[in-house]
């Protein structure tokens, strides 16, 4: 038997005769395409789900370090709480929510690892079974709460180079999207509207930059006395004239916008870093009280606990910017993102919402409402601003270095070639 069927091919009506068997694997491959349609946007809907739990733990681990005291009778009943619970609220508190963040994002990484079809079964996994996957993490922070506190001060520890690592995956993101910003935006010459669009840009980030060294100066440096912060601002003035300076070389040829957006991207994290300066320092513009909180230090606070859950999330679901080999095409049951590094991203944010909300001391409490303020802050800032300039100027004269090894690894292999013609 043959079925007739109608399909058009350059305006004209073509039609196609197809067998019984034909039909039959014709109406599999339109089920299968709808199969992987439904299973892509489940996966690409776990995603947010991951994000709410993970910003829920966030505000667990604050109320913990902030009002933990007012429950610290009920963790009586809790013998690695110690007396009067002491070991379950503030910094420890944060500890150990973040342990068990860590210990069920982790599990969830080694179980999904390698996935990479979407009718694998990690990729249900990953996508569904919500009943069991909340249960798994009840058991991982009750489980962080019933383990002695020597234990979480390892963890403690541990969490110090998990942050970093994690600060580390997000530079890396942060430059390759102001990569990919600069090239859309500013191609090539023949689309102009593009490039005047990308030099108005450019711009408005080198005004914004310079405003906020001004800024920056006026607020935080007013006196000859303050001479660190004067050293903080004015090298990241010459940070932004060095990266400048190599965007417009003539070798390097990478235009003004993405140096723009990266020094945008520098003085934030300075202003930042100068932020995070103790409220008793002479320098500091910021008077904290601690028996009263306005409600510019509780919006501050939302909106750092904001930046902390898309930092993580954003950098989860950019796993192709860490693979080594490009895939440019991909399957239709080709999974939409790497679950693992998406898990494995989510773990480490897990240590670094615990740094952030003890401000990188693990020997003292924080202030409430307080988020990632005191020295070891400003110097982690600071440390990580100097090392995004780096990681920039290095992106931009890497393929200038790399080019005289190419050519003398090429030269005796053209040499070679002539020879074996002779």
């Amino acid at each position: 038997m043959v079925e007739h069927g109608e399909m058009i091919e350059d305006d004209v009506l073509v039609d196609i005769k197809l067998t019984n068997d034909e039909m039959v694997q014709w109406q599999i491959i339109q089920h299968r395409s709808i199969e992987c349609l439904t299973r892509k946007k489940k996966s690409l809907r776990a995603r947010y789900t991951y994000g709410i739990i993970f910003s829920l733990v966030n505000l667990v681990a604050w109320f913990l370090r902030d009002y933990g005291q007012k429950v610290s009778l009920h963790f009586n009943i809790l013998k690695a709480c110690g007396p009067e619970g002491h070991e379950c609220f503030q910094t420890v508190g944060v500890l150990r929510m973040s342990l068990g963040c860590f210990m069920f994002f982790f599990v969830l990484f080694l179980t999904t690892c390698g996935t990479t079809k979407l009718f694998d079964i990690r990729s249900t996994w990953h996508s569904g079974w919500w009943t069991s996957k909340f249960a798994i993490l009840t058991i991982a922070l009750v489980f962080s709460f019933l383990i002695p506190s020597d234990f979480v001060h390892f963890y403690g520890e541990l969490a110090r180079v998990g942050a970093g690592i994690f600060l580390i995956l997000q530079l890396i993101s942060v430059i390759e999207f102001i990569a990919w910003w600069n090239a859309y935006w500013m191609p090539d010459d023949r689309k102009k509207q593009s490039s005047c669009c990308g030099l108005f840009m450019s711009t408005l980030f080198y005004m914004a930059s310079l405003c906020g060294i001004l800024v920056m100066y006026a607020l935080y440096a007013s006196k000859l006395s303050c001479t660190l912060n004067i050293f903080f601002i004015t090298w990241t003035a010459v940070l932004l004239l060095v990266m400048m300076a190599i965007s417009l070389h003539s070798k390097v040829n990478k235009g003004l916008l993405s140096s723009g957006i990266m020094a945008s991207y520098v003085v934030f994290l300075c202003w930042s870093a100068l932020r995070s300066e103790p409220a008793d320092e002479k320098c500091s513009p910021q008077k904290h009280d601690n028996k009263h909180v306005d409600w510019i230090t509780v919006l501050g606070f939302l909106i750092g606990v904001s930046a902390i859950v898309i930092a993580t999330f954003s950098t989860g679901i950019d796993s192709q910017t860490f693979q080594l080999k490009k895939q440019e095409y991909l399957m239709e049951d080709d999974i939409p993102y790497n679950y693992g590094f998406f898990h494995l991203v989510f773990s480490l944010g897990a240590m670094y919402f615990a740094m952030l909300f003890i401000s990188w001391n693990l020997d003292s409490s924080t202030r409430k409402w307080s988020i990632d303020v005191g020295w070891a802050s400003t110097w982690v800032k600071i440390v990580n601003e100097w090392f995004a300039a780096t990681l920039y100027l290095w992106k931009l004269i890497s393929p200038i270095v790399r080019e005289p090894k190419i050519m003398n690894h090429e030269e005796p292999v053209q040499q070679q070639q002539l020879q074996d013609s002779e």
